[in-house]
């Protein structure tokens, strides 16, 4: 143990013990800021519903399969299946219901022992105050439970540094169509 450290771990110390900067040495790449710089207000917890509105049919489809895993029958339900979205927001589960918003992105089947999707989407809302500001998703869904749990990881405009969790919960899903309207529940801390 002992050669050890003398032998590569020492030069590492010495190597990273170093704290002052060579001459020249350019000091725009990290710099320090004032604590509040971006004026944040105090912290405060948000909760929004709304419905997610996955159309696989029609004209004008919002969800489009991008990656079909190969043909193989020992990959059971459609592992490594991904879709790309552009699914509408709205303020009640009907279609024609007032639209907050369009959540954009993908989820892929990422389980071989039931049907969970990973999903990696931002909530791009376009009404109201907050208009132009986006939530992020990235988190597992395991569609056949009655409700799934997924983090919000960040956001922006007035969603900067957000974090949080969405409870979804299935409305309708048409299994041969594909067709889904699922509620969402975010609860999000943010400034």
């Amino acid at each position: 143990m002992t050669k050890i450290f003398f032998c590569i771990l020492l030069p590492l110390f010495i190597a990273f013990s170093q704290t002052s900067p060579t001459t020249g040495a350019d000091t725009t790449l990290v710099q320090s800021i004032k604590r509040n710089p971006m004026k944040l207000r105090s912290e405060k917890l948000s909760h929004f519903r709304f419905y997610w509105h996955d159309i696989a049919t029609g004209p004008n489809p919002s969800v489009v399969k991008i990656v079909q895993p190969p043909a193989n029958k020992t990959t059971p339900n459609n592992f490594g299946t991904i879709l790309m979205i552009d699914d509408p927001l709205t303020e009640k589960p009907e279609a024609d219901s007032k639209l907050l918003g369009r959540a954009q992105g993908f989820y892929g089947q990422a389980s071989q022992d039931e049907v969970g999707l990973l999903m990696a989407m931002n909530l791009v809302f376009s009404t109201g105050t907050y208009n132009g500001s986006t939530l992020t998703i990235l988190g597992r869904n395991p569609i056949f439970e009655k409700v799934r749990e997924m983090p919000v990881i960040g956001g922006s405009g007035l969603f900067r540094f957000a974090r949080g969790y969405a409870e979804v919960n299935t409305i309708t899903f048409d299994t041969k169509t594909g067709d889904a309207v699922v509620e969402y529940n975010v609860h999000v801390l943010h400034y």
